[in-house]
Order: C-alpha cells, then structure tokens, then sequence
C-alpha cells in the first residue's frame, strides 16, 4: 500500500506504517462511545471543601518541599477569537452596515460600539497612527476595515496570526498583559518552591517560540523582581510522532496533490507526551486562555493550592498502603479496609467478578488501582459552556470511575446516555493539579495509562475534498483514563476563558471598578 517516498515521509515523522495502519483500522470501526453510570455531582463524586478544609489543605501544600511545575498548553492559534472580524471582513463590502444590525455580545456591533475597552486599544491605536489614520476619524466615518486589517493582518499587529498566549488579555493603567504574563504572575503565586523557584513549562507552536522567547526577555527580570521569585521557563513542541493519518471518504489514506500523505496534528491529547517527558513531584495543569486580572487572582490561587494539598493528602494515604501491599501479606480485613477506601474515597468501583475473599486477589487488584498516577479536578457548575464534565463511567476492565467525558464521546441518540447528560450539574474548566511518581519515587510512563479507544474522527476538507481526521484521547479524557481522579468543586470565579475577542469585554476580564 505504501511506496518508499511513503515510508520515508513517514519515518521523517518517527512514524511506523504499523502505527498508521492501526489509525485506518480506527476509521473503519469507529470509537465506542462511553458508558455512563450517572453524573458526578456533589457528594456523589465530586467534593465541596468548607473553608476550613480550604485552610488545612493550603496548610498541607504550604510544606510541601518537593518539585513543582506550571504545565500550560499553549500553542493553540487565536484565529478563532476573532471569527467574526474575519466574517466581517468578507461581509462588509457587501453588506454595509447591515453587518451591525445584530447588536449581540458576541457581534462585529458590540466590538466597535466598546473597541475602547480592549487591552490592545491603545497598541491598536498606535498602529493605525504609524500608518497614517487616525482611529476615531475612521470610525466616525464607518471606514472599518482599515482597522479590522490592522489588528488581524501581518502589517499591523498580526493578532490573526499569533498564538492566544501574545494577545493581549488584561490592562492595568497604563499597562496590558498579555495571557502569558498573567500564567507568569500566577505561577509566582502558587507554583513557587520554597526556594522562590518558579517553573513554567508551554507547550508552543515551532514557528511561534521565537515570540514566546523575546516577550519573555522583555518582562522576565520585571515579575522576578516583582513577585521575588526567579522564572524558570521551558518550551516543548508537538512531536510529529503524534500526527495522524487522515483518510478519504472510504478510509483510504488521503493524499496532497502532489502525491504525499496526508498527515494532521492529533489534538491536544498529543500532549500527553510532553506531559510524560516532564520530571517534577507536582504539576499543575491549566488553559493558556483562562486567567483573570490581578483583582480575581486570590480565589484562584487559593483553590489552586488547596487542590494541591489535596493531592498530597491522598497520595500520601495512597503511598502507605501500596508499601503495605507490596511489603507483607496482608489479613483479609485490612484488604477489604483499603477496598473501601478504593470506592468510597478514590471513587472506583470494583468489576462484579472480583472475589473480595480471596485475599490473593484481593491483593493484586487494590495494588493495581493504587498504583497508578494521580489528579486532583476542579469542576465548575455548569451554566452552558460547550465540553467535557464529570461522569461516573464504565472501564474497559470492568471497574467504574470518575472520568472527564467529552460530548463527542456520548451517544445522544441513546435515550438514557442523554438523560445522565441533561442531568449533570458541572463542567470541566481544565484546572488540574497532578502526581506521576510512584510510591518508590520512580516516574510513571504515563503512556501505559491511555485507554486507546476515547479517540475521535471527524470531517473537514482539503482542497475542495472530504476528509476524515483522527483525534488521539484528549488530554484530561482519554488520555487520563486510567488516572486516580478526584473531583472538587470550584468557584465558577476561578473559570475566565476566552474564546472570542468579545469575551475580553466581559466583567471579569475588565480592570476593577
């Protein structure tokens, strides 16, 4: 099937026709979907701390003297905040004004009616200047586009082209931060050792780490100084071993015109690989687009540690009864104690074929559910945002846990698979603490703890023909699967994502009053 221009490309990548094979195989049987048990609610998966579970856990966090780091992905293109300038773009010299007849947040109408609220105001009005307008002479002339082109276009400030992490988010004076430099205050905030040590690793884009690289030189010695910490930033790209074949419409491989194979990146469950070749006790895990301005930070930063304490609480439980295990044959009743702890506090349901007499199985059976990494998630209640959240679900080895499930991964054709998701009550906003050292202080490959078939395919095109890609196991799905997961309950204050440019103009992201 394959030719030797083939295989070279492929192993260009680090990739086998083994590997390719097993993803068309994929295609052809598709993925199953999940097998729901019920939401994750509070108290029934998901835990709600009172403050003084917050201030004992913050407590427990406060002496932890072991290595920590800051995992933020944050390659991923801003293209999409600014969909509708680009629509507006196109529909302008058509339509005219007709394009401000919907005055809805999310709108062209509301970008121009508040453009003086934006954090990149003052840049974009600077821009403009240099190359001769004059920003209010345009807008009370209705001659948009100049400004639009400005702000999006590789002539002006390019935000079109830029990663999330370079735009601009918050102002503070006469001073903007950028989303990387909120991540950069954060850290200084809750992911410093005791040494003032703060490490930050991103994953980027190859062709933007240049930009990372000078913003960070720029405001490095700034923060330090600031917040007394001294930064320590890593990047790591997407490894082209994690591309995926894309297929025709019969699940043949896709082919470029000029004969080549079609690859694609594989989504954010890529990075778990980046994830894996990290080495530190402790990692935090959150979004590129979801921070708030320095008013709203202490929230966060509160839950964050008290998440991290968390974690610590349980593994260290957790490491005691794995040495336990691994260290004597235990009685029966204290076996069937660390079972319960399984279910009632790590949440993990045994397979009904498990013969809780036999101690031998017993054994090998707790030994393998403790023993595995760890993650502490924050759940949000959810009050409409598109994505994954917190279920009880089926595991292919029998046992019933925690997962964070996509929608994509729900069969909403299946009445009572729709039901448990019209009944869940949280939303998954990626803010994640989490461990993969063992109980001898060894690394857990995190690759063994994948469940393969939480993938997804989708249609997209190219050049005028259908496609279908593959997605690996998302990042806190899938690729997570096989984690010890513990559900707590944030404040919906600590979610501020933004997703489209108008989203910077919400109450949260605006300067405090």
């Amino acid at each position: 099937m394959y030719s030797q221009q083939d295989i070279v490309q492929m192993q260009r990548k680090g990739i086998t026709p083994e590997m390719v094979e097993q993803q068309i195989q994929s295609f052809k049987k598709g993925f199953p979907y999940m097998k729901l048990v019920k939401p994750a609610t509070v108290g029934d998966g998901i835990i709600r701390l009172d403050c003084d579970e917050l201030d004992s856990l913050i407590d427990v966090y406060r002496d932890f003297d072991g290595s920590r780091v800051k995992f933020v992905p944050a390659s991923g293109a801003a293209t999409r905040m600014f969909k509708h300038l680009y629509e507006f773009q196109t529909d302008y010299p058509v339509k005219g004004l007709d394009c401000f007849n919907d005055k809805g947040f999310n709108t062209i109408f509301t970008f121009f009616d508040r453009i003086k609220q934006f954090p990149f105001y003052d840049k974009l009005y600077n821009e403009l200047w240099m190359q001769g307008y004059k920003m209010d002479e345009l807008i009370e002339s209705k001659d948009y586009l100049p400004i639009v082109n400005t702000l999006l276009g590789p002539d002006g400030l390019n935000y079109g082209n830029l990663p999330k992490a370079l735009i601009l988010f918050h102002k503070y004076g006469d001073i903007a931060r950028t989303a990387m430099e909120e991540h950069l205050v954060e850290g200084a905030q809750y992911a410093r050792d005791q040494h003032g040590n703060v490490n930050i690793h991103l994953t980027v884009s190859p062709e933007h780490i240049a930009g990372f690289e000078q913003l960070i030189e720029r405001v490095k010695a700034y923060y330090e100084n600031h917040y007394e910490v001294t930064l320590h930033i890593t990047y790591s790209v997407q490894k082209p071993s994690t591309d995926t074949i894309a297929v025709d419409m019969d699940n043949n491989p896709f082919r470029n015109d000029d004969g080549s194979l079609l690859f694609r990146p594989g989504g954010h469950g890529a990075l778990i690989e980046n994830l894996n070749d990290l080495s530190y006790e402790l990692v935090f895990i959150k979004n590129i687009d979801n921070v708030a301005p320095d008013h709203l930070k202490p929230l966060t930063v509160r839950y964050k540690k008290a998440l991290a304490g968390m974690l610590l609480s349980y593994r260290g439980i957790i490491f005691k009864y794995l040495q336990d295990l691994s260290n004597q044959n235990l009685p029966i009743d204290e076996l069937l104690a660390i079972l319960d702890f399984t279910r009632d506090e790590l949440c993990v349901m045994p397979p009904v074929s498990l013969n809780t007499s036999n101690a031998e199985e017993l054994s090998t059976y707790l030994f393998n559910v403790l023993n595995r990494p760890i993650r502490v998630c924050g759940m949000v209640k959810n009050e409409g945002e598109p994505g994954g959240g917190p279920f009880w679900a089926v595991n292919p080895d029998g046992t019933t846990s925690l997962q964070v499930v996509e929608s994509s991964q729900i069969d909403m054709n299946d009445p009572n698979s729709k039901a448990i998701l019209d009944a869940s009550t949280h939303f998954n906003p990626v803010d994640i603490v989490c461990s993969f050292v063992d109980f001898k202080g060894n690394k857990f490959n995190l690759l063994n703890y994948r469940d393969p078939q939480t993938g997804f395919i989708s249609v997209k095109s190219k050049d005028g023909k259908q496609l279908k890609a593959l997605e690996l196991p998302g990042l806190w799905n899938g690729a997570m699967s096989n984690w010890n997961t513990i559900f707590v309950e944030v404040p919906l204050a600590t979610f501020s994502p933004v997703k489209t440019v108008n989203d910077l103009l919400r109450d949260e992201h605006q300067p405090c009053k």
